[in-house]
This record gives C-alpha cells, sequence and structure tokens, in this order.
C-alpha cells in the first residue's frame, strides 16, 4: 500500500471518507501489540483489524473457559487455548494476525515492543501497565501507549502518545467554502459572507483567498482571523489593496496542532479526565479513585474481589479511602460495594462502548488524525445496576453457564427477563451486525424461554460491508444480510430464537408488520440509515405503545435516542431543519461550487437512463399498439408521454456506433450549446437594473468546451455515456467500442448540428424542475411525432423488442457498470466550463451516491451504548435512570443526558394526554356516529366535536350534510376492509372560549364489535 491506488477501494470506501487517504496508508505501514483477549480486547482487536492496520500480535496466556461464552463473541463452546486469532484473521485479508503466549511480566525484556508503533494493554495489573509505558514514553520516537479495563460496570482509557504528538487534523471536518460579499479596504479589512451565511471560524483560525475581483492582492493568500460576528471577520490590514470589486470564495486552512502527553506514573495522582456526564461531575475522579483501589487489590491478591462478599468490599473500601486522601476526593460506601460486588464480572455493552472508543485512539496514536484522548476516559454503567444493589446475595452468584459474568453485573432475575424478551430489529447493517452481537452475549430472546428476535432488512451483501458489518465475509457477498446476521449470529450464541425477514418495514408491509404483529413485543430497536423510515419506524411503535431504541452514526459521530412508552418524547417529536435543495436554475445554468456539478451530472444520469426508459416501458405496456397510437394520436387525442417515447424509439440505436454518435452529441450539447446559448442570452457584460454585473458571485460565466478526441476526459464522457446508452437499448457491449470511438475518420463523418440561439434561461430560483409528460406540444411538434411513428411502422421498425428499454438503476460501488464513470467525466467537464474546482472521483462518489461515512469504532460504541439502555427497558426502570448520548470521537467528547420528558397537552383542567395515550371505543353493527360521541363523552368526559379517519371528514358541524350523518351507522361511514376489527380516528373538541381553535384529542381506536381483541388488526 505505497500509494493511494493500493487502497481497496471497493472495501475501504465509507472508512476512507472518515480517515482520508493519508491515514489509511499510514495505518497499513504500522503494527499493533494488543494484549488481554478478553471482553474488551476482543472488541478493540476487531475494530483495528477492520479498519485495515498492517499487523496486529494478539496477546494472552490464559485459557478459554465457559465463562468467557458471556463476553468474548469469538469464542465458540469447543474451542480450548487459541480461541480467537482465526476469527479476527479472517475479517481482514490484508491484515497479519499474529498470536503471542509468551509470559508478560516484570521481569519480561520489554525490547521486543520497539518493533510496534502502539501498544494496548487489557487485563494487566497497574504496575505493569506502568512498567510498559515507561518504556514506550522513552523511546524515540515514543511507541504509543494505550492502557484500558473493564471491570463489572465501570471501564476506563488512559493514553499517552509521547511530549510532543502531532496531529495534522484535529477534527476532521471538511473546511466548506463560502462567498463573499464584500471586503473593506481598511485596517482592520472585515471580509463579510454573502448572504448572511455563517462562517462557523474561531479567532486565531486561518483562511485563505481565491477568485476575488478588484482586491486581487488577497487572492492565493492565508490570514489570521479575528471574528466581529457570526457573519464577518477580520483579517488584518487591507487599506493599501485595490478596492473590491465582486466575488471571492474563502477557505478554513486546516492548521496542525501539538499534543503533550505525560506518562502514567505522572497522571495517577494528578489526572487530566473527559466528563461524560455533567449531571455527575464528580464521578470520573471517583471512578479513577475506586479502580486504582481495585489495581492496589488485585496487586496483593492476586485477584479481584468475589462476588457478594463483604470482607473483600470493606477491604477495597480501605484501598479507596486511602487513595481518596492523596486525590483529596471522597467516593461513597454504596457506590465501593457495588463496583466490588460486580467487578469480576462483566457487562458486554460496556466493553462493546470502551472498545469502541479505545479503537479509535489507537487509530489516532497511528495516523496522527483527529485530537487524542487527553489522558483519562471512565465510562460507567451506574444507573444499569443502581435498582439491583439491594437484591440478595444469590441473585448474583455464579451458575456455572455462559452468563455469569453478566449475571454478576445484573442478577438472575434481570437475565431471566432478557431471556424472554422479544424484540424486533430494523436494519442489519453495521449497527444491526453489531446490536446483534450485545443481544447474543446479553441473552436476549432465548427459544427455551420463548424469547424471541425478529430481524428484517431487504439489502444484499457488497463487498463494502464487509469493512464494518462484521458478521459477514466474502463468501457472504450478494447474500441477504437478515439471514446471514441470523446465521451468524447463532453461532455466537446457538440459544437464541432468531427470525430472519427480508421486508422493508413501510406502509406497504402493514400487513406483516401489523398491530397484532407489534402486541407480542417488548421492545423495537432501529438500525436504521435514513430519517425517514426512522419516523415510520417510531410511529408505529408508538401507536403501538413499544420501547425504542435508536441510533446512528455518521463517521466518527454517533447518537442514541430512548423511547420509552409514558415517559420520553419520541423521535418524531422534534424534527431536524429540512436539507437545502439546490434551485433547479442553480443545476440547470448557473452552478456554482462542485456539490452543484455532481449534482447536474447525477441527474443527467437519471433522466436519461432511468426515468426515459421507465417511461418508455410504461406507455408501451399500457399501449401495446403503435398502429393504435397512431391512429389515436391522428383523431387529435392527447396522450401522456406520447411525443417523448415516439422520439425515443423514432432514435434508437441498433449498434454500437450509434450509441457512440449520441454520445458524442450529448458532449456537445452539455458542454459546448449550452455554453453558447447563456452567453447569447446573457452576454459577459450583461448588468442587472440596478446596475450591477450580471456575471458576478456566485454566478459563474460559462466558457464553450470543444470536443478534443485526444483528452482523457471527452474520451471518457462519450466512451461512458456510449457504454450506458448500450444498455438501455439491450445492445451487447464490449471494449472494442474505444478502438470504434478513438479513430479520428470515424469521429471526422460523424455530423454534429451547428449551434443555433434557442430557448430564453430561466433565472428564477424559485422555479421547479418541469414534468416532461405534462409540458404543452406545439402543433408543429404533434405532426413531427406522428410522422415519425408512420415511419416507424413503415419499416417494420416496431417490434415487441424494439419497444422495450432496460433501466437503470444508480449503483456506485461497481466500478465495472460505467455509471460512475459517466458522473464523474460529466461534473468533472461541467466543472471546468464554468471554472469550478474539480473533485477527484472519491468525492464525486460520495456526493452522486450521498454516501454516509462510516467507520466501525463508532458503530460499536453507539450500539453498546444502546444495549446499556436495554437492560433499563427490561427492567421497567424509571425516567431518570435512561440516558441518550452524543458523541464525536475526533474530538473526543461524549455527552450523557437524560431522555427529553413526554409533554402532556390540557385538554381541559381535569383531561389532558400524551403522544402515548390511546382513548378506546368498543362498538356494535348498529352503532351510530351519534353513539359514537356520546360513548366517548360518558367514558372520557369530553364530546367531540370532529370525527376524521384518516384523511377523511367523518364529521364536521360547519359541512353541509355532515348533521345527517349522526344517525348513519360507524361500519356504514368508515366502510372498513374485510376482517378489519377497528380504526384510528382523529378527534377534536370544542374550546372553552367562542373563537378559538378546536382542541386536539388523542386517538381514539373504534372497535367494529364489542369483543375486546388488542390482537387483531
Amino acid at each position: 500500500m505505497a500509494d493511494s491506488m493500493d487502497i481497496d477501494d471497493s472495501l475501504y470506501s465509507r472508512q476512507r471518507y472518515v480517515l482520508g487517504d493519508s491515514a489509511m496508508q499510514q495505518m497499513a505501514q504500522s503494527a499493533v501489540f494488543l494484549s488481554g483477549m478478553g471482553a474488551l480486547g476482543v472488541e478493540i482487536a476487531k475494530n483495528i483489524v477492520l479498519a485495515g492496520v498492517k499487523a496486529v500480535t494478539l496477546h494472552d496466556c490464559k485459557r478459554c473457559e465457559v465463562w468467557d461464552l458471556g463476553t468474548n463473541f469469538f469464542i465458540r463452546e469447543e474451542d480450548v487455548v487459541e480461541a480467537v486469532h482465526s476469527r479476527v484473521a479472517e475479517l481482514n485479508p490484508y491484515v497479519q494476525v499474529s498470536v503471542s503466549t509468551d509470559v508478560l511480566d516484570d521481569s519480561t525484556d520489554l525490547s521486543f515492543l520497539k518493533r510496534y508503533q502502539c501498544v494496548v494493554l487489557t487485563e494487566t495489573k497497574l504496575s505493569l501497565q506502568k512498567r510498559i509505558n515507561h518504556f514506550c514514553h522513552s523511546q524515540q520516537p515514543p511507541i504509543k501507549f494505550i492502557g484500558c479495563d473493564v471491570f463489572g460496570i465501570c471501564s476506563r482509557v488512559f493514553c499517552d502518545f509521547g511530549e510532543a504528538f502531532e496531529v495534522s487534523d484535529p477534527t476532521g471536518e471538511e473546511p466548506k467554502e463560502l462567498f463573499i460579499q464584500n471586503i473593506s479596504q481598511g485596517n482592520p479589512g472585515v471580509v463579510m459572507c454573502m448572504d448572511s451565511r455563517t462562517h462557523g471560524l474561531q479567532t486565531g483560525q486561518s483562511v485563505c483567498f481565491k477568485e476575488i475581483n478588484g482586491m486581487t492582492e488577497l487572492n492565493g493568500t492565508t490570514h489570521q482571523v479575528t471574528v466581529l460576528s457570526p457573519y464577518s471577520f477580520a483579517i488584518g490590514d487591507t487599506s493599501s489593496f485595490q478596492a473590491f470589486a465582486h466575488g471571492g470564495i474563502f477557505r478554513l486552512v486546516k492548521t496542525p496542532k501539538t499534543f503533550n502527553f505525560e506518562m502514567m506514573e505522572q497522571q495517577l495522582c494528578d489526572p487530566r479526565l473527559l466528563t461524560p456526564d455533567f449531571s455527575k461531575p464528580e464521578v470520573p475522579l471517583q471512578l479513577h479513585t475506586i479502580m486504582l483501589a481495585l489495581d492496589a487489590f488485585q496487586e496483593q491478591h492476586a485477584r479481584l474481589p468475589s462476588i457478594g462478599c463483604l470482607q473483600d468490599a470493606e477491604l477495597l473500601l480501605k484501598f479507596t479511602e486511602e487513595i481518596s486522601r492523596t486525590l483529596k476526593n471522597t467516593v461513597s460506601f454504596e457506590l465501593v460495594r457495588c463496583v466490588s460486588r460486580c467487578a469480576r464480572g462483566c457487562l458486554p455493552p460496556l466493553a462493546a462502548a470502551v472498545g469502541g472508543i479505545a479503537s479509535q485512539e489507537v487509530l489516532k496514536a497511528l495516523t496522527g488524525k483527529f485530537s487524542p484522548l487527553q489522558q483519562w476516559f471512565y465510562l460507567d454503567a451506574i444507573e444499569v445496576v443502581q435498582p439491583l444493589q439491594y437484591l440478595p446475595a444469590e441473585e448474583f452468584a455464579p451458575r456455572g453457564d455462559r452468563y455469569d459474568a453478566l449475571r454478576a453485573c445484573i442478577g438472575e432475575s434481570m437475565c431471566l427477563k432478557l431471556h424472554k424478551f422479544r424484540v424486533f430489529m430494523v436494519g442489519c447493517g453495521a449497527i444491526g451486525c453489531e446490536m446483534l452481537k450485545n443481544l447474543a452475549l446479553l441473552g436476549v430472546g432465548l427459544s427455551r424461554h420463548s424469547g424471541e428476535i425478529c430481524i428484517t432488512d431487504p439489502d444484499l451483501i457488497e463487498k463494502s460491508n464487509l469493512n464494518r458489518q462484521f458478521l459477514f465475509r466474502p463468501q457472504h457477498i450478494q447474500r441477504p444480510k437478515s439471514t446471514t446476521a441470523a446465521a451468524a449470529t447463532l453461532e455466537i450464541n446457538p440459544e437464541m430464537q432468531i427470525d430472519a425477514h427480508l421486508n422493508k418495514v413501510c406502509p406497504a408491509t402493514e400487513d406483516i408488520y401489523s398491530d397484532a404483529f407489534f402486541s407480542h413485543l417488548n421492545l423495537v430497536v432501529t438500525a436504521l440509515d435514513n430519517v425517514e423510515a426512522r419516523r415510520y419506524v417510531d410511529s408505529r411503535s408508538v401507536s403501538n405503545q413499544k420501547a425504542l431504541l435508536d441510533s446512528g452514526t455518521m463517521g466518527t459521530k454517533g447518537h442514541t435516542e430512548i423511547i420509552v412508552p409514558y415517559l420520553t418524547e419520541s423521535y418524531n417529536s422534534h424534527r431536524d431543519p429540512p436539507e437545502e435543495e439546490i434551485p433547479f436554475c442553480t443545476l440547470k445554468s448557473f452552478p456554482a461550487v462542485i456539490e452543484h456539478t455532481i449534482q447536474w451530472a447525477r441527474d443527467k444520469f437519471e433522466s436519461a437512463f432511468s426515468h426515459k426508459p421507465s417511461m418508455y416501458n410504461m406507455f408501451w405496456q399500457s399501449h401495446s399498439s403503435a398502429q393504435d397510437v397512431l391512429q389515436r394520436m391522428m383523431a387529435g387525442e392527447s396522450m401522456e408521454g406520447s411525443f417523448q417515447v415516439i422520439k425515443l424509439l423514432s432514435r434508437r440505436p441498433t449498434h454500437l456506433d450509434h450509441c457512440l454518435a449520441l454520445a458524442r452529441l450529448k458532449f456537445d450539447k452539455y458542454f459546448k450549446r449550452k455554453a453558447l446559448q447563456l452567453l447569447h442570452s446573457f452576454p459577459l457584460d450583461t448588468r442587472l437594473k440596478d446596475g450591477s454585473l450580471f456575471w458576478q458571485s456566485p454566478k459563474r460565466p460559462p466558457s464553450p468546451i470543444e470536443f478534443d478526441l485526444n483528452d482523457p476526459l471527452h474520451f471518457s464522457f462519450v466512451v461512458s455515456a456510449a457504454r450506458l446508452f448500450a444498455d438501455i437499448y439491450n445492445i451487447p457491449y464490449s471494449e472494442e467500442v474505444k478502438r470504434i470511438f478513438n479513430t479520428s475518420i470515424w469521429v471526422s463523418k460523424l455530423e454534429v448540428p451547428e449551434y443555433r440561439p434557442a430557448e430564453k434561461v430561466s433565472t428564477d430560483e424559485t422555479v421547479k424542475k418541469p414534468d416532461q409528460l405534462k409540458m404543452t406540444v406545439s402543433s408543429e411538434e404533434e405532426r413531427e411525432a406522428i410522422s415519425q411513428l408512420q415511419e416507424a411502422i413503415s419499416s417494420n421498425s416496431v417490434t415487441p423488442e424494439r419497444l422495450r428499454m432496460t433501466p437503470l438503476f444508480f449503483e456506485k460501488d461497481d466500478d465495472t457498470n460505467g455509471h460512475m464513470d459517466f458522473v464523474a467525466s460529466a461534473s468533472a467537464l461541467r466543472a471546468q466550463m464554468y471554472a469550478i474546482e474539480a473533485a477527484d472521483r472519491l468525492q464525486t462518489k460520495r456526493i452522486a451516491g450521498k454516501i454516509i461515512p462510516a467507520i466501525a469504532t463508532s458503530t460499536a460504541a453507539v450500539a453498546g451504548l444502546v444495549s446499556m439502555e436495554l437492560i433499563k427497558v427490561a427492567g421497567g426502570y424509571g425516567f431518570e435512570l435512561f440516558k441518550n448520548c452524543f458523541f464525536n470521537l475526533a474530538i473526543p467528547v461524549m455527552v450523557l443526558t437524560e431522555t427529553a420528558q413526554v409533554k402532556r397537552t390540557q385538554i381541559r383542567d381535569d383531561i389532558s394526554f400524551s403522544i402515548w395515550d390511546r382513548w378506546t371505543i368498543f362498538g356494535h353493527e348498529d352503532f351510530t356516529l351519534s353513539d359514537f360521541m356520546s360513548a366517548v363523552k360518558e367514558e372520557y368526559g369530553i364530546e367531540p366535536t370532529m370525527v376524521v379517519h384518516g384523511v377523511k371528514m367523518l364529521y364536521v358541524p360547519v359541512m353541509p350534510g355532515h348533521n345527517k350523518r349522526l344517525k348513519l351507522t360507524m361500519h356504514k361511514l368508515i366502510k372498513p376492509s374485510a376482517g378489519r376489527k377497528y380504526v384510528d380516528l382523529t378527534v377534536s373538541f370544542a374550546p372553552e372560549v367562542d373563537g378559538d381553535e378546536d382542541l386536539p384529542g388523542p386517538p381514539v381506536r373504534y372497535y367494529f364489535r364489542l369483543v375486546r381483541d388488542e390482537h387483531c388488526s
């Protein structure tokens, strides 16, 4: 992997968008020593091998026990000694994974560590950690050191990357380019952003300038900024520069940052701590104290405190008090006792979360990308065990099975609740795989306890999934994600009951995922990558009063949201601002930034190779006889889409060289004639009514491009477009097309129409893209279409084969299909035409494919965090114990917050409701609308003034004739489908003050018969 060409994009594409190629290559030249293959160690091993380091040595001297089955997802019942090596190694063929079982202790010669760039220790006593850290810190250059542990419900990560660790990119955020409204001449000069866009800068940062007209001295220069407002900043003395005219772009310049680290020995008594939960800011130092006490306990007794042993808890308290005096803090006995009881155990989701965080620190250590952790991070699961601390000791006692480590933390009763849990998980991608692993280790949904996990995902496995979706292997490519993930999960825990589906969860599948289906569930989990699907699943969960765990990632960022019936808001209770759309006229005629040209190229792909072929097929499926279409058109009948379809039929190519000709004509249309038309409509000296130039920032004047066969970009566009035309017209394609096209004689024979000024160009940014099927057609176009169809019929070219096309669906990850070749070349040519800085293929692919950057570290962390909340849901915990989370591992920052409490809407002083409430009315065959309204008043103390079913208004008093409906039966008004047992109605109530708006109410579920059957759909 000596250069960027060696990066396997088909595997690493999503991670490349997070780390960048430079960091990827540094990783691929780095070796890691990882000691300890327990719950935390195996998580770190998984994540860094998926990331693509050069080599990893897995060190462990311990033998596997039954206990390990509940904490290590790569151990099986038949494993004995060398358990995890082969399963870790098969995660990534590019990584060399080796095993060491050599003793590592106070007498070991540490010189062997010099061949590693990073050393990670888990399950290592503190004195040995300090010794190895001292050795690593003293090397030149320093070997990066990470020490991390999980003891029951508490965990820690410590980092030491040396005294001067340089980071090339502290945040990982892509600097945005902003247009300039004005730059003053003065000292200091003040820069104003166009359209009051916020610049997002901080004083002391630097920006570079380009494309400024007038004050050209600034072009290509870099200046430190002083922020004046969200829209303006000062850059120093511009008084001697020329006056600003118009245009210009500025961009943040990333500057490296140096971080200084102290050794563990120095940090023990004066720790630099990250605080994840500001509702308990004292806890990180308390955990630091307790975990140091656990270290002291281990050093003295060569073991951790025994489960439920009060004497060990007292001894741990003494160690804690001694350390507290040095650190000058206090720790409660209750917390010490709780930690002591759980210390030998392990909470697998906590190990997963900390494993994700620690793994990201390994990648930072190897690459210098993102800000490192300084220097301690503590994460706990105190709220998970807080309600359990007064249970009898036998609850936590070992029983000789795979759940002993978990049982030590949460007790037997909670384990049984998890075993009986019935979970519906939507999505089996990266988060889905991590969630299934956590569910397996927690023993959720066991068949012998009538528990079950139902999963669904319609997608097939692609190679790019293998970099994060660790349950999948190369041999699984093109198999369904859900069934493959289910089989892999059962290997981790064969006791589970998993039902795998291949469906989407959407209105079209409500007959499968009906209310009856939801009624048997305890919990819904989303592992989705889009907002629309999340909103739908949330609405179904709320209407069925089921808890929902939502999580998501974008690069190094992650979030979790816990939604619990009657306690919290739902996902739909808050809405992000809608994504800003690019105006149609900007895409069509006035692109300003590279995103515009890429979106334009993607739109051209959709129009030419997807939409038009689909329209063509639909038309001929509806009108199978061309002769009949001709007769109806000649009779003056308007047929939607007929003109576009006939044009496609008359110009349909039959050979590859015809496809090349079509593609060559497209080149002239897109990149020459379009520019000539714009410059004809708006010459360079065109001015607006206020006297300002028409062509000024952000509008860029185009330059026509003359086709050049020897230009690789021109060649790529025509060949890729020809390939796609061949695909949609079912013409066999071969690489021979390149030889045909690469012939100057063939090119010279091609007749390219001469440019003639055409239609008016729209500059209105409010205008939407027109519907091609509904555009008005002139009488001349009608006559031409009829003539073309007559000619096609008379020449016997209207065959069933010619009335079919093959629509293409944009597939960004297949480099052999020509899709990205077309989009990348079309975007680059349009950028060249408008003097916009071009994007490379990787960036073009991300924007065109709307790819979400992703990395295994944040996925593991987010799934671990949300799985800890699952235990609280199973335990029926109170509102104050649930936690939402946002994190950004790049900075790094983690913020744990209380969930948002559900709001109640007041109807009357004594009547209120929340999103979780649902009123119920049971009717019968003769039950009238009047009966319904009386029943609501009798049952709930208030009479409705309006009743709506879906979009149908059943009763609105002011509507003519609606009062007569009061005597009609509900069955006649609603007309339910056969077998439908109930409907949900929307009702509102009269305001207390006349003139006010009607008051809303909860949905009212109306049953058509008296039988109280909640399990029907």
